[in-house]
C-alpha cells in the first residue's frame, strides 16, 4: 500500500512538474521576444537562462499552494514566474566569475560562457526587474493592496534579508569552520526565503490572516531546509550529468555543508526528518493539499 501511495505520488508530482515547466516556458518564450534592435542580444541572453530545464520548484509550489484556496491558476502562474524571474537571475550571477565561475547551468552553457560576462549581468538585472513589473500588473491581482505586499514581501525575500544575505554569508564562509546552527541559519537565507515566499504568496493572494499562516511556513521552512540538504547530497555524490552542473564543488572551495556536517547517512535521515514534518503540516487539508504533499515526498528524490 505505501509503494502504491508512492507510486502515485511521484506520478502526480513528474506530470504537475512537466505542465507547469512547459507554461512557464511559454510565458518566458512570450515576454522575451526579440525586440528587433540592439537589445536582440540581451533578451536572447534572459530566454536562454529562463527557458528550459530546472527544477521549477518555486513556480510549482505557488501552484500547489494556490490550490489550497482555489485561486485563478493564471494569477497563480503569474507569481510563480516572477519568482522564478529572481531565482534565475540569481543563478545567471552565481555563474559569473567573479563568484562561482561556473560553465555549466541546467545542462547547457552558463549565460556568460554563451553571451559574455556583460550580457550575463544584465540579462540577470534584466529578469530581477521583471519579476516586479510581472507582479505589479494588474493580470496578477486586481487588490493595489495585494499586489503591493506580493512586490514587497518577493524583496525582502530576495534582498539582504534573505536570499542575496544568505549567498554573501555563504562567500565569508568559505575555509570556515560552521556548526549546524549556522548553516541552517545561512541556508534558510540563502535557498530557504525564496521557497518560503513560493507558499506565503498564495497566503497573501487570498488575504489570509497573519495568524492563519503558521502551518504554510512551517512546510515552506521544512521543505527549503530538505531541499538544501538534496542539493548538498547531489554536490557531494550525485551524477554531473543528471544534475546538469558541476558537482563537488563545495567540497573543493572547502565550505562546510550538511553532509560534511552530519555525513551522507545522518544528512539524508535529517531530509526524511524534515518532509515528514512538512507534511504534517497540511494535516488540516484533504486531497486539495496532495501536491503539497508531493513536492515535499519527491525534493529529497532526486537527482537534478
Amino acid at each position: 500500500m505505501a509503494v502504491e501511495l508512492i507510486d502515485r505520488s511521484r506520478a502526480e508530482f513528474e506530470a504537475e512538474s512537466n505542465r507547469l515547466s512547459a507554461e512557464i516556458d511559454s510565458f518566458f518564450s512570450r515576454l522575451l521576444e526579440n525586440s528587433g534592435d540592439a537589445r536582440d542580444r540581451l533578451y536572447q541572453a534572459m530566454r536562454h537562462a529562463a527557458v528550459g530545464g530546472g527544477k521549477r520548484l518555486r513556480p510549482l509550489l505557488t501552484s500547489a499552494a494556490a490550490q489550497l484556496f482555489a485561486i485563478d491558476p493564471e494569477r497563480a502562474l503569474r507569481v510563480g514566474a516572477a519568482i522564478e524571474a529572481i531565482h534565475v537571475y540569481s543563478l545567471i550571477h552565481d555563474d559569473l566569475p567573479c563568484m562561482d565561475n561556473d560553465d555549466l547551468r541546467r545542462g547547457k552553457p552558463t549565460v556568460h560562457r554563451a553571451f559574455g560576462e556583460a550580457e550575463a549581468v544584465l540579462a540577470g538585472d534584466s529578469l530581477h526587474a521583471l519579476a516586479f513589473e510581472i507582479l505589479a500588473h494588474q493580470a496578477t491581482h486586481d487588490d493595489p493592496h495585494v499586489r503591493s505586499e506580493l512586490v514587497f514581501e518577493l524583496a525582502r525575500a530576495a534582498g539582504p534579508a534573505g536570499m542575496a544575505g544568505g549567498q554573501m554569508m555563504d562567500l565569508v564562509a568559505e575555509g570556515e569552520e560552521l556548526d549546524i546552527a549556522a548553516i541552517t541559519r545561512l541556508q534558510q537565507l540563502k535557498t530557504g526565503a525564496l521557497i518560503e515566499y513560493s507558499v506565503e504568496a498564495a497566503c497573501i493572494m487570498v488575504r489570509l490572516a497573519e495568524p492563519a499562516r503558521t502551518p504554510y511556513r512551517g512546510y515552506a521552512r521544512n521543505i527549503g531546509l530538505a531541499f538544501q540538504i538534496a542539493d548538498d547530497l547531489i554536490d557531494h555524490s550525485g551524477d554531473e550529468a543528471a544534475a546538469g552542473k558541476r558537482t563537488g564543488k563545495d567540497a573543493h572551495a572547502g565550505k562546510a555543508t550538511f553532509v560534511s556536517l552530519l555525513g551522507e547517512h545522518r544528512a539524508r535521515q535529517q531530509a526524511h526528518f524534515l518532509v515528514e514534518q512538512a507534511v504534517e503540516h497540511l494535516g488540516g487539508h484533504g486531497g486539495e493539499a496532495d501536491l503539497l504533499r508531493s513536492i515535499a515526498r519527491f525534493a529529497i528524490e532526486r537527482d537534478h
